[in-house]
């Protein structure tokens, strides 16, 4: 994979404009942005720099797309575009994993699992388009009274740097299958794949302007097309500080919205859990992406009575995982940027002047780029339940290890945290697993497993700080639909 695919030369290179209306035009502006690779800290290309009156035409094209042969589509039709796209996005699997991997920094490996998941998303929800049924409600004698489930328009989606790709699916793929047309704002930090993306999707048949993407900064565009007052609904992954603006913007114009907005998820580990299957899920659940994951297992929370063995296994295992370059396919890459480099370094200053024990450190391959953002995973602990390492999102590969008593100190403790978007059990006492598992206040919970298999059909989304709303499998159709019931007099 040290070689840059061809096609991929071809996608960077048309990569610096807006997509509307199915073709490529530049910035209303003219202006660009430079786009950085994480590995090397060396500029890859630029893409337009899109503001309001990019947003305000991207939105226009949508809307007519609705009106026109996109709105006139059967859900039928729908599907198979859809189902296209993902066949396409099969056939384009390396190039995609090419931009992936150096748009973000990832390991070559987790990007080409993410252009799997992509195809995946775009196959669901190609086979799930004309299986959304409404219902018939027995009512008054000589009337019928029936639902149906109809789009809601316009909607927008403002995604983030860490998954594009899977992002794009399982938003973008969603909205479609429900008949929307979407307007997309991708991050400005890593934003190849879903311009590549809005192509295929083109040449799998999707009509001019049922997909629009305006690249920018999310303080201009991304604000623009949350604020847009021609927007009918919002899907938005960030942060809780951005989410909570963009759920203004939605309420100034009336308009519903899903938000994810990350999570401090706890892995719970029992005196009597497998530790030898545990180990080696927990470790990549930290370290995947670098530790750039909403859903990174971030916490690990142990049973007093197993405490020294667990710190001795982290000691063992740390310092094997290597952070090193995409083509090289080591555990992880680098950071995103500069600025996620100094927040993260900036928690691990922290931790090592408050006195927290830093039990082992992993490290960076020896030919990895000077430019890089580089940082070896750590594990630290035990970790104080009030320090910032257990309470705030690091979004790095830091494991903040901390005790627990029993089961009820156990649940109190996973629960100790603003958010909840995901948690994991580790116990082969079956009963206990599932008691623990139900009061965890988390919109997913795996036991003896954690983020198995992509979860494309398993519904996702937070509870308390990690937002609202729920993305993935069948229940995100009904996030992009609205019910309308319908009643006929007969007699």
């Amino acid at each position: 994979m040290n070689v840059q695919p061809r096609a991929a030369t071809s996608a960077i290179a048309a990569s610096d404009g807006v997509f509307i209306d199915n073709t490529w035009q530049p910035a209303r502006s003219g202006a660009t942005l430079e786009v950085i690779a994480p590995a090397t800290g060396k500029v890859i290309t630029r893409i337009a720099d899109g503001d309001a009156a990019d947003i305000d035409a991207a939105v226009a094209a949508a809307r007519r797309a609705l009106q026109g042969a996109w709105g006139a589509l059967s859900a039928a039709e729908r599907g198979r575009i859809l189902a296209c796209a993902g066949a396409l996005v099969e056939g384009a699997a390396e190039e995609l994993a090419w931009l992936e991997a150096h748009d973000t920094g990832k390991p070559i490996a987790q990007a080409r699992a993410d252009i799997a998941a992509t195809a995946r998303y775009l196959e669901f929800y190609g086979g799930a388009a004309d299986k959304v049924h409404g219902d018939t409600i027995p009512f008054l004698p000589g009337h019928m009274a029936m639902t149906e489930y109809v789009p809601l328009g316009v909607t927008g989606h403002i995604i983030p740097w860490n998954y594009p790709a899977q992002m794009f699916g399982r938003t973008i793929a969603a909205s479609l299958a429900m008949g929307n047309a979407c307007v997309l704002k991708p991050a400005e930090d890593a934003c190849l794949t879903p311009l590549r993306l809005c192509e295929i999707l083109r040449d799998a048949g999707l009509p001019d302007g049922a997909l629009n993407c305006v690249p920018g900064r999310g303080e201009v565009a991304g604000a623009a097309l949350a604020a847009h007052p021609g927007v009918d609904f919002l899907s938005f992954t960030g942060s809780p500080e951005t989410g909570a603006a963009v759920q203004i913007a939605a309420a100034h114009n009336h308009i519903g919205c899903t938000l994810e907005l990350g999570g401090k998820s706890p892995q719970i580990l029992f005196a009597d859990a497998d530790l030898d299957r545990a180990m080696p899920v927990i470790l990549k659940a930290i370290t995947q992406n670098a530790g750039q994951t909403c859903s990174a297992g971030a916490r690990l929370l142990v049973q007093d009575a197993i405490l020294p063995e667990i710190a001795e296994r982290l000691r063992d295992m740390v310092p094997n995982l290597t952070a090193a370059a995409p083509e090289s396919d080591r555990d992880l890459g680098p950071l995103i940027s500069r600025r996620q480099l100094d927040r993260v370094r900036g928690f691990c200053a922290q931790a090592d002047a408050d006195g927290i024990p830093l039990i082992a450190e992993g490290r960076i391959d020896a030919g990895a780029a000077e430019g890089g953002n580089w940082i070896a995973p750590r594990a630290y602990g035990p970790v104080p339940r009030d320090h910032a390492l257990a309470r705030q999102e690091v979004f790095g590969p830091i494991l903040s290890l901390m005790r627990f008593t029993d089961e009820a100190d156990a649940i109190a403790l996973a629960n100790d945290t603003e958010y909840g978007l995901v948690a994991g059990v580790w116990s082969q006492d079956g009963s206990r697993a599932l008691r623990v598992a139900r009061r965890i206040v988390a919109g997913q919970v795996f036991v003896n497993a954690y983020g198995a298999g992509g979860g494309i059909e398993l519904p996702f989304g937070g509870m308390k700080k990690s937002g609202h709303g729920r993305e993935k499998g069948f229940d995100a159709l009904y996030e992009f639909a609205a019910i309308r019931t319908m009643v006929i007099r007969h007699d």
